[in-house]
């Protein structure tokens, strides 16, 4: 089943950057583009939009809305197939709705709410944290300097082996014909600063080490699972198979060898501080910036961490943000 790639529209500029983005990930992928547009997302933002006081009615001004967001599409990416919707709910009830059917939903950072600093919209951040699906946040502001095309990065995480997040992370760079690079934070003991404080040239080497140790387990595991799938793919038919990221082995620098059409450069990421603060620093030249969420089955409320919070709301460029439960 091809699952569509959707994005949530509200007629701000925020979303039309978020519509571009969605446009462009579709054409790539070569999948649909579903346009959706829940009716009372002023109401939920808690402003009205912007619009010809000609308009009437809240209904006609929805459908006008999809419809442009449409045309524009169309405009820019004419080899995508396009559909739009106008839903008479809830914004987040819709798109956590529409991520169960979804490849990916994606939507502007911000919202319109009237807390003008905020970056990131009640939408987006209710949405990051219930979907189904991997959610993308597209910032509403330029970035400073443009982005190194196909650069990816991937926040790697405590578990054991590559989460969704950085096989979602993979599979975007081997889309871009691109570059990967998965980032390990690690930190000294709180006591450890205060009681022994490190000697010139001494790190923390024990930290430093482990974290080493976990991201070659993680990359060697990855690499593992994408040659499995690469020869899952190869007993296929022919006509059903599709291109994805495949990796070499691994080199004493720290990256994976191009093997193949598509694969893809994967490179080690070691820095010491908050996770958040690096993950940031290391995504000021990527087109994306991957990371995973937590989903407990028996808790239905907002699911995102304090990293998660700090990315969606500083990230330099878009975040993906891919539950661990995902299986695309």
């Amino acid at each position: 089943m091809v699952l569509p790639v959707v994005v949530g529209v509200d007629g701000s500029e925020g979303s039309l950057r978020a519509l571009d983005w969605a446009a462009a990930e579709a054409s790539r992928s070569r999948l649909p583009l579903r346009v959706v547009h829940a009716s009372l997302w002023e109401h939920y933002e808690g402003l009205r939009p912007t619009v010809d006081a000609g308009v009437p009615g809240e209904q006609l001004l929805a459908e006008h809305l999809v419809a442009s967001a449409r045309d524009r599409v169309r405009d820019l990416r004419p080899e995508v197939r396009v559909m739009a919707d106008v839903q008479p709910e809830d914004p987040v009830a819709a798109l956590v709705q529409e991520s169960h059917e979804a490849s990916l939903v994606v939507l502007g950072s911000r919202g319109r709410g009237r807390i003008a600093g905020m970056l990131l919209g009640s939408v987006g951040l209710a949405l990051a944290g219930r979907s189904h699906c991997p959610v993308v946040v597209v910032p509403a502001r330029q970035p400073g300097a443009p982005p190194k095309p196909g650069h990816i990065v991937v926040g790697i995480s405590d578990d054991a082996g590559p989460s969704a997040a950085a096989v979602f992370a993979l599979a975007q760079a081997a889309s871009r014909h691109g570059e990967l690079t998965a980032v390990r934070a690690w930190r000294r003991p709180a006591h450890t600063l205060l009681t022994h404080p490190p000697l010139p040239g001494i790190p923390s080497s024990t930290q430093r080490r482990q974290a080493e140790e976990h991201l070659d387990e993680v990359l060697k595991a990855l690499e593992t699972l994408e040659n499995r799938k690469k020869q899952q793919q190869a007993q296929e038919p022919r006509g059903t198979q599709e291109t994805q990221g495949t990796q070499g082995a691994q080199d004493p620098q720290g990256a994976l060898g191009q093997v193949g059409s598509g694969a893809v450069v994967i490179h080690r990421s070691i820095a010491q501080g908050p996770a958040h603060q690096v993950l940031i620093e290391a995504a000021e030249n990527a087109e994306l910036l991957v990371v995973g969420a937590r989903r407990s089955s028996g808790w239905h409320g907002l699911q995102l961490g304090p990293v998660n919070h700090a990315v969606l709301h500083y990230s330099p460029c878009p975040v993906a943000v891919v539950p661990d439960t995902y299986q695309g």
